[in-house]
Formats: structure tokens, C-alpha cells, sequence
């Protein structure tokens, strides 16, 4: 079944490449991106049908079981926006022709002095190779990878001044995954493609795990009053767990407390005197086993108001921080929070 849908993909992918995107690229004299425009055009489709999953499927589970009522969809439209750009392959083409070189560059030096990358799938020929156990191998790698990539952008506070973008978002919808500075998306993505590059991932199977991820990340974003009961919340994340990290007060902070588990169960800002920290609750990007084992772990079943706590607690000077209202006014206020000035 595995290799039918590959077929079909690539069958797919090779007439959208002929009858579009070849022809305009000899028109323009730019034959020597074929290659290059080829793969775009491998994320290009990949978008198109994550988008029809999206307004299909998603759109209508949030009408069926809403957490809340839509009351601004001016930040929606700008949420819809960030999605466009990336699930069309628009951000990913631009991020690979700026690191491809340095990455090629890099490896290649490693391999001229005898340092060779690791065939993950290569560990135990015979099982890791076949197609649909190494797909799951390197989902659960990739994972554990981007679990800590997420916490970094939760522990560190120059990294968190570019993150909070993605937690200001009070109206969360299936729209919220990409809304992201695009610093932060640039210094993640290339560290996924320098691990995907270091534990050899083909091509094929980079883009397959990006379009897997991407597509549970926009679920779990959804505005959905969703969970998976006691079993399944431990086997995949859902709305639910998700939402928990994106509440304020819970999700992006920690507070220091003879009870924490107290602070953390009460799903509401801690008691003025207690300073809260960077740090937080279920980081898991697909798979919550990273958060129970290193006890970020929060399986309450509750569905608080999200965002950051300097949207609704002003500052000594009685100021609310401002994340901005559009795509534009979002990227650079995050330049302003970055070197201090906002």
C-alpha cells in the first residue's frame, strides 16, 4: 500500500513538474534549475493536499465541537496567510537554496576527512530498510529532536522573544501551526535538515515526515473540544494536550512553588510575588511519550483561554505588550522583542 502511494505521488508530482513548472522555468532561461524546481514542486503538492485535509476534514470537526466561539477572524485570515506560505512549499524553496550550499559544504568536509553521516535505516538490514519501518523510525527521532528543539525555544529567552509570536495567538484554529516568526522557522528548519542530512533521510521520506507533521500539528491547533481518552492521549497528542501548552499561565511558563502540581491543576495565572520562568508543559510535537518521560507531561482535561500573559497582565507601567495585528506588524515586532525594544 505504502509503495502505491509513493507511485501515485511521484506519477503526480512528475506531470505537475512537465505540464507547469518545467516549461515556465526553459521560458524564463532558467533550465538549470530543473532539479531544484522539481522538489518544489514535490512540496508544492504535498500543500495542495494537506490544504484539502485542512478545509475538509478539520474545518468541519471545529464547527461540530468548538472550544470557543470565533470572534475575531481578522487574525484567523492572517493565520490562513503564514499557512499558504509554508504548506506551499513557498518558505521551504527559499530556506533550501540559503542553506543547501552550506550544508553540502559542510557535509562534504566531514567526508573528505573520513567522517561519514549514519544510514539510520541501515541499522538492522533486512527490517530498518524496509520502506514503512524506516518512515517510523525516523518519525520517532525526528520527534524526540523537535521535542527539545521546542523546549530550547521555551528555556531560552532571546529564542522565546521569536516564539511567543506562535503563543499570542488568543483565537486558536487549525490555521494557528505556521503562525511563527520566520526567524524562528529558519533557525528550526535548519536544524532539522542538518539532522535529517546527518542520519540520512532520502528526500522522499524528509518530505513524507514533514507533511505528517505538519498536517497532526494543524489538528492539534484546531479549535476543537477534542480528546483521545486515557489510552490514546499517551499514544498521540491531541487538541487537547496541545491546547494545554498554549494556556496561559500553564503552557509557556513554570512557577516556583512548594506546589506546583497545585499552580498547574488550577489552569490560572499564579498569585502576585510569585514570579513565573520560562519553561512549561507538553512540548511533543507528535508523540507525548518525551513529555511523560521527562515530566513536562500535563494530561488534565481542561480547555483554558490562550496566549502569552503579557496580553492580559500589564507591566509595572500598566502596559500590555502588543504582538502586532498582521503578517508584517507580527515579523517586525518579533525583531523589536529579539534586541530588546519592544
Amino acid at each position: 500500500m505504502m509503495e502505491w502511494w509513493a507511485d501515485a505521488f511521484n506519477g503526480a508530482q512528475q506531470w505537475l513538474f512537465e505540464s507547469t513548472l518545467q516549461p515556465l522555468l526553459f521560458a524564463l532561461g532558467l533550465g538549470n534549475l530543473l532539479e531544484n524546481g522539481y522538489a518544489a514542486t514535490g512540496w508544492l503538492l504535498v500543500g495542495l493536499l494537506q490544504l484539502v485535509v485542512i478545509v475538509a476534514v478539520f474545518g468541519p470537526l471545529q464547527r461540530w465541537r468548538p472550544v470557543e466561539p470565533v470572534t475575531n477572524r481578522a487574525t484567523i485570515r492572517t493565520d490562513m496567510a503564514y499557512t499558504l506560505l509554508h504548506r506551499l512549499g513557498l518558505f521551504r524553496v527559499l530556506l533550501f537554496f540559503a542553506i543547501a550550499p552550506l550544508t553540502d559544504m559542510l557535509f562534504g568536509s566531514l567526508r573528505v576527512v573520513g567522517i561519514s553521516t549514519l544510514q539510520l535505516d541501515g541499522l538492522w538490514p533486512g527490517v530498518t530498510d524496509i520502506p514503512w519501518v524506516s518512515l517510523l523510525l525516523y518519525l520517532v527521532v525526528f520527534d524526540f529532536v523537535d521535542y527539545w528543539l521546542h523546549r530550547g525555544q521555551h528555556h531560552f529567552e532571546w529564542w522565546w522573544r521569536l516564539h511567543s509570536l506562535h503563543h499570542a495567538q488568543r483565537q486558536m484554529t487549525m490555521w494557528s501551526d505556521n503562525r511563527n516568526h520566520l526567524l524562528d522557522d529558519v533557525l528550526r528548519d535548519t536544524l532539522l535538515v542538518i539532522v535529517a542530512q546527518a542520519i540520512g533521510v532520502a528526500p522522499g521520506q524528509f518530505i513524507a515526515i514533514v507533511a505528517i507533521t505538519q498536517l497532526s500539528e494543524s489538528f492539534q491547533h484546531a479549535n476543537l473540544r477534542l480528546w483521545f481518552g486515557r489510552w490514546g492521549e499517551r499514544l498521540w497528542i491531541s487538541p487537547r494536550f496541545h491546547r494545554r501548552h498554549h494556556t496561559i499561565g500553564v503552557g509557556h511558563e513554570t512557577t516556583p512553588t512548594a506546589h506546583p502540581s497545585a499552580d498547574m491543576a488550577s489552569g490560572t495565572l499564579p498569585p502576585t510575588g510569585r514570579k513565573a520562568v520560562l519553561g512549561g508543559h507538553n512540548f511533543g510535537v507528535l508523540l507525548p511519550w518525551w513529555d511523560m518521560l521527562f515530566g513536562t507531561a500535563d494530561f488534565q482535561l481542561r480547555y483554558d483561554p490562550t496566549g502569552v500573559r503579557d496580553q492580559v497582565e500589564p507591566d509595572p507601567q500598566g502596559r500590555l505588550r502588543d504582538y502586532g495585528r498582521g503578517f508584517w506588524s507580527q515579523q517586525w515586532r518579533g525583531v523589536l522583542r529579539l534586541v530588546g525594544k519592544a
